[in-house]
């Protein structure tokens, strides 16, 4: 039987071209969104994929929502947690709330869905678990201390559980995207954008087909021996 998936902020974005790619590749999936249901909407009739609605900053929430969808498409074994949201302002005008929302969602919504699907991996001794950084977790940006602290708490959350789930078979590792053309980039001011891609090596945002391909090898067989790594996709903008 082909392997349950979820894939948070699975709707638009790299988490939409992610769904496409799993399912694509003989997954079972399902994706989560929060309050766009419009883009739900689309994606279900075009991706032909179910979606489910809550929001990862709430445990409990998370705690039933898997347990729905376990309940449609069986034991979840593949976990991407690509849900996530910006509020950026330097941190001299930064409100509590735009701090607070960003870690509960980036970083707390990692927790609370790796919470709920844990034990069923460690029962099952399975898992693959791909958690979605970012570029600026790494290199930090102007304007992101909340998300870019929330970024780079996934990657020491994904070390610190990968050395804990190693021995029940099951991964854990972590993406970090570059800049890729979606949504909220394209938000961006455009004088703004065409400083960025300038400064991208390869001369051009990612595509998020390329970020979703990332995903697709770290969850897959062949990747057993992969975890507790970051896997950087940036176009060669920030090298460690």
């Amino acid at each position: 039987m082909a392997r349950a998936a979820i894939v948070t902020g699975g709707v638009t974005g790299i988490g939409a071209a992610t769904c496409r790619a799993l399912s694509k590749a003989g997954y079972r999936v399902a994706a989560t969104y929060f309050k766009n249901q419009g883009d739900a909407e689309i994606f279900s009739k075009e991706a032909e994929l179910p979606t489910y609605e809550w929001n990862v900053a709430d445990f409990d929430a998370c705690q039933g929502g898997v347990t729905e969808i376990a309940k449609a498409i069986g034991p979840i074994e593949i976990l991407v947690n690509n849900a996530g949201i910006t509020r950026d302002a330097t941190l001299q005008k930064m409100t509590h709330e735009q701090w607070r929302s960003v870690i509960d969602v980036d970083l707390g919504g990692c927790f609370n869905m790796c919470r709920a699907v844990i034990e069923g991996m460690r029962e099952r001794r399975f898992g693959r678990i791909v958690n979605v950084s970012s570029i600026n977790a790494l290199a930090g940006q102007f304007g992101q201390t909340n998300y870019a602290a929330a970024k780079a708490g996934i990657i020491g959350f994904t070390k610190a559980l990968a050395l804990e789930s190693a021995s029940r078979g099951i991964t854990v590792n972590a993406i970090a995207p570059g800049y890729t053309d979606t949504a909220m980039v394209a938000a961006m001011p455009p004088d703004v954008l065409t400083k960025i891609v300038a400064t991208v090596p390869i001369g051009r945002l990612a595509r998020p087909e390329e970020i979703a391909r990332g995903v697709t090898f770290l969850v897959s067989d062949e990747a057993g021996f992969v975890t507790g790594e970051t896997l950087s996709i940036n176009g060669g903008k920030y090298m460690q």
